[in-house]
């Protein structure tokens, strides 16, 4: 599978933890998402980047082998997600803002919930060790519903980690944060690649984030994949000073600087 896009710098071959190849989805013959296909190297942090309605949603509930592809195939851990996502899903978690857990719920019953969802042996223990890790102490024996938005994705952050994931998937993760909650949230997950040897693909509209973490990213547009690289190789090929002039540049349909 080539996922050498035109004029980016090929990378050298590495293993592939998540492969899309040639993935279209359609709905009611709008294709939302239009023939992409890319690999994504083990314990790498790759940008998912495009304005509203790229299509990088769907691409993620595709992975997550939430949502069939009308045609192509994707590949998680070596494991077709249409036919073995079974296999795979135990090893994967996801996490967004967007997604609310139970309001009534503690934080503590959430997180137990999904630990046992999970099969942990020791769910009680993983509780509390990530309770203490994402400062969720306090805030344990508390309905999700009266939690504030830094403490709501520091507990939806606590349940993409419960089953010590080796691939994570990030949906604005730190949409609508106050900037120090958002750093605070940027250095966990840092520290959880470096830790774990994680894979993270990560959608973001906030490019000084994929700026930080991403050592990938991959552009998106109308469906389709326009452009790949490094965020300092974008910046430097598109004659920008910044990964958001990049940004801007492909949500408008402009192309690359050429190359003299």
């Amino acid at each position: 599978m080539d996922t050498t896009v035109a004029g980016a710098p090929r990378r050298p071959a590495a293993e592939a933890v998540i492969e899309v190849d040639a993935i279209i989805k359609s709905y009611s013959g709008v294709r939302a998402v239009n023939g992409i296909s890319f690999a994504i190297p083990r314990g790498s942090v790759t940008g998912l980047l495009g304005g509203n309605g790229a299509g990088k949603t769907t691409t993620i509930a595709m992975i997550m082998g939430l949502v069939l592809p009308t045609s192509g195939a994707i590949r998680v851990l070596g494991h077709d997600m249409a036919r073995e996502r079974h296999r795979v899903l135990h090893r994967i978690n996801f996490e967004s803002p967007y997604v609310e857990m139970p309001m009534r719920l503690t934080v503590r019953q959430n997180l137990t919930v999904f630990g046992r969802l999970y099969g942990i042996a020791d769910v009680r223990g993983r509780v509390a060790e990530l309770a203490e890790a994402l400062d969720l102490v306090e805030v344990l024996d508390r309905p999700s519903g009266k939690l504030s938005a830094g403490q709501k994705t520091r507990v939806s952050l606590a349940k993409a980690l419960v089953n010590m994931p080796e691939v994570l998937l990030l949906d604005e993760p730190t949409a609508s944060l106050d900037p120090d909650t958002a750093d605070w949230i940027r250095t966990r997950l840092e520290d959880y690649r470096r830790e774990r040897g994680a894979t993270i693909l990560l959608a973001s509209h906030n490019m000084r984030e994929v700026e930080r973490l991403c050592d990938d990213v991959i552009m998106m547009r109308t469906g389709a994949i326009v452009d790949r690289g490094a965020p300092d190789d974008l910046i430097e090929r598109y004659g920008r000073d910044t990964l958001e002039d990049v940004f801007l540049d492909v949500a408008r349909g402009r192309s690359a600087t050429p190359v003299e």
